[in-house]
């Protein structure tokens, strides 16, 4: 039995801090709330995140961080990616030993356009109580983990055993945990997927059908393996759970909230009304921006991504988008990955 800190406690963070729980590890969730914190320890519900749930016993909710982390060396860092940077360094600060911490964000951060692994690493050059980053990825809906329906994930790191404990901490009957070595890959899957997923959810409040979800789908894996392989990914990472699977599952499951995100945007409504409509976190949004100016930064070709860069920034009607991303200038469809080979047309 270890004792495991959750510094976030939305949906994914609940979650996962019950899958936790379930393997006998005594979990301390940290929220700011404390309406939220008492709510968890007294009626052992989430509700606003994880409606018609009962959390395990042994999931406990802290509103001080340094209660939170006291006696863990294993930390789950379940917050949006704008909050990553402060979080660690509060984290670090707190942290009594070496911690691993398991990150289960999934985004890039515009302007820097680091990933969330360099994002950690940066902020604990300050600090002594960092001893490894684990990515957790993979196509895995809050909603299914904590009804316990069966869900596979990856886990990577530059520290193999740090992966190899993440793996021994999560899984279960429930939930497969695989490992991966290609951190880059992993995480880059995850996080651009989300820009696909968004376009999906446009081209339904479009009125499209599968024709059109099936294309962006395909070509949408495509540009991200583009990205990914110019950044050193591995091209098969992208055939993986981090990368196909959770395109697959991101891009056509009303759960997601970059597709129902999409979806309005599709049906008319502004960026900012989107936003306000949804209350919580888009994760694609801001990774739009991220991956529109690493495809520049690169000379990464990412057509599907600048579409929805111009939707969302540049008051580009979607269906114009979609005019333009049918009229681009005729291709072949195989495509060589490699950054030295790659077709020009």
């Amino acid at each position: 039995m270890t004792t495991i800190a959750v510094i976030g406690s939305g949906s994914w963070g609940t979650a996962l801090g019950m899958v936790l729980a379930d393997n006998g590890h005594q979990v301390r969730m940290w929220a700011r709330r404390a309406d939220q914190i008492n709510e968890i320890n007294t009626s052992k519900t989430n509700s606003r995140y994880l409606p018609d749930v009962t959390l395990p016993d042994n999931l406990k909710g802290f509103t001080q961080l340094h209660e939170a982390v006291v006696d863990s060396e294993v930390v789950v860092l379940a917050v949006p990616v704008k909050a990553i940077r402060e979080e660690t360094k509060k984290l670090l600060e707190a942290a009594k030993r070496p911690l691993t911490v398991i990150h289960v964000s999934k985004g890039i951060e515009p302007g820097t356009q680091k990933r969330v692994s360099e994002m950690i690493e940066e902020e604990a050059a300050a600090y002594s109580t960092l001893k490894a980053v684990v990515a957790l990825s993979g196509p895995s809906h809050a909603e299914e983990v904590s009804r316990r329906q069966p869900t596979t994930v990856t886990v990577s790191s530059l520290d193999v055993n740090a992966a190899q404990l993440a793996q021994d901490l999560f899984m279960n009957q429930n939930f497969r945990v695989y490992t991966h070595t290609d951190l880059v890959g992993v995480e880059l899957g995850g996080a651009l997927k989300n820009i696909i997923a968004l376009v999906c959810g446009v081209t339904n409040g479009l009125g499209y059908g599968d024709n059109t979800k099936a294309a962006i789908m395909t070509r949408g894996l495509a540009e991200i393996t583009r990205m990914g392989v110019k950044l050193g990914a591995d091209p098969l990472t992208f055939s993986g759970l981090s990368g196909l699977g959770d395109l697959i599952v991101t891009c056509t499951s009303v759960h997601s909230r970059n597709w129902r995100a999409g979806q309005m945007i599709g049906k008319g409504l502004s960026l900012d009304e989107v936003l306000d409509q949804m209350g919580m976190a888009v994760e694609g949004v801001r990774t739009t921006q991220a991956a529109f100016e690493m495809a520049q930064r690169y000379d990464v070709e990412m057509p599907i991504t600048s579409a929805i860069y111009s939707v969302l920034f540049n008051n580009v009607k979607p269906h114009e988008a979609a005019g333009e991303l049918m009229g681009r200038v005729k291709k072949h469809e195989e495509e060589q990955l490699t950054e030295h080979t790659r077709k020009k047309d």
